[in-house]
């Protein structure tokens, strides 16, 4: 795995009424600090990215559909250099991802529906100074095919 990428399973606590699936906790071993949360979607077949940060960690869960998020880690002093991530997460596999600072990541709709996401940065979005450094999501030089894998 990518260094400083961690992961908290989440839990589902359902009854009659329906559900609870706390995502983020201010006393979880993942927790740094509190910038803002937002929420963002992606259409079916629709892949996001690829972006990363200065100085802002993201921590991401996917709370309805199925997202294929992917992580590549570009910082050149880390132990995992060059390397490529792939997490499935949502309905059916609830999790939080934590993305540290300087690793590219963008999500894929994988579901038949909207996807939606969470994220809980460590830093608030600044409108006139934004922590998000972009690249095109096809036409990169980070090694991944968005393309569904079969087989």
């Amino acid at each position: 795995m990518i260094e400083g990428v961690k992961i908290k399973r989440l839990r589902v606590m359902p009854d009659e009424r329906g559900r609870l699936m706390e995502i983020l906790r201010s006393d979880d071993e993942i927790f740094e600090q509190f910038g803002q949360v937002y929420m963002t979607t992606a259409y079916p077949g629709v892949v996001k990215g690829w972006h990363y940060h200065k100085r802002q960690s993201d921590n991401m869960a996917v709370v309805r559909g199925m997202m294929k998020i992917v992580l590549y880690d570009s910082r050149e002093a880390s132990p995992t250099f060059g390397e490529v991530n792939e997490f499935f997460a949502g309905d059916h596999n609830p999790i939080l991802l934590h993305i540290p600072p300087y690793v590219f990541h963008g999500f894929k709709c994988i579901s038949e529906d909207e996807a939606i996401v969470v994220n809980t940065p460590t830093e608030q979005y600044r409108y006139d100074d934004p922590d998000e450094f972009r690249v095109h999501p096809h036409e990169n030089d980070i090694p991944y095919d968005w393309t569904r894998k079969n087989g």
